[in-house]
């Protein structure tokens, strides 16, 4: 890893790389590191990214976690996110409780459905988000118990999945990346499964593919995550972050 620099930061980075290029589009960080991630992409190199408080509000102004907005541009009801959820001017990134290697998603349960040995959130809006606009997703703990074969049940609709129900479902269907403790992870291949985009710094490659339920190579050549700017380090630690909640969420 980088001299001073801890893994939870370098995460941050990594997830605010996801929204580059989005332009005027509506940023959902599920989690306390693509949160920050979002908001340092707006403060840096996005500035026409939009953000909420979370509830009902776009905010023109970017604060600390836990803070309040101070400056508020628009009003975004339930009815009105819904929209842009359906129109595909939002770019997600959530949670996974499992991921395969296609990008089928699982935040539903584990097990068998009629049965399962744990019930998590349910399925939520993902079939939706997957199938209408952007996404991406944070694991902050990479193991085989996320990264597997198969999911017990897909909520988030991977591209093998989403290619074999057609161009209703394959049409705006696109998996941007997945950031995970240990590297970038995307669907940059022939075959639309995931490849490794680059390693954080101080991870290796058996690293990865221990922590990983398939087969996953790391070619020979593939770049360290970029580490964060001191302008960026800055903003994360006292402008974002001041409390220091990001390295709860990241193990060291």
């Amino acid at each position: 890893m980088s001299s001073g620099v801890s893994r939870a930061e370098q995460c941050v980075v990594a997830c605010a790389e996801a929204w580059r290029g989005d332009g005027e589009i509506l940023a959902s960080p599920m989690g306390v590191v693509p949160t920050l991630g979002a908001r340092l992409a707006k403060l840096t190199f996005a500035p026409d990214l939009l953000l909420t408080d979370g509830e009902a509000l776009l905010t023109a102004d970017v604060p600390a976690l836990g803070a309040k907005a101070q400056v508020v541009e628009g009003w975004l009801p339930f009815r009105r996110h819904l929209a842009l959820v359906s129109g595909g001017k939002r770019h997600v990134m959530m949670g996974a409780s499992q991921l395969d290697r296609h990008g089928n998603q699982n935040i539903s349960c584990i097990g068998d459905w009629k049965r399962p040995s744990r019930q998590l959130l349910g399925v939520r809006g993902a079939p939706v988000n997957t199938l209408n606009h952007p996404v991406s997703y944070w694991i902050p703990r990479h193991s085989p118990r996320v990264l597997v074969e198969r999911v017990d049940m897909v909520c988030g609709v991977g591209y093998d999945r989403a290619g074999a129900a057609g161009p209703s479902a394959a049409r705006f269907h696109g998996i941007r990346c997945v950031v995970t403790d240990l590297a970038v992870l995307d669907f940059e291949t022939p075959g639309r499964t995931l490849r490794v985009r680059s390693l954080h710094p101080g991870v290796t490659a058996g690293q990865l593919q221990a922590a990983t339920g398939f087969a996953l190579p790391v070619p020979d050549g593939t770049p360290c995550t970029r580490t964060p700017t001191a302008a960026e380090l800055r903003l994360i630690r006292e402008v974002l972050d001041p409390a220091g909640l990001r390295e709860r969420e990241v193990r060291r």
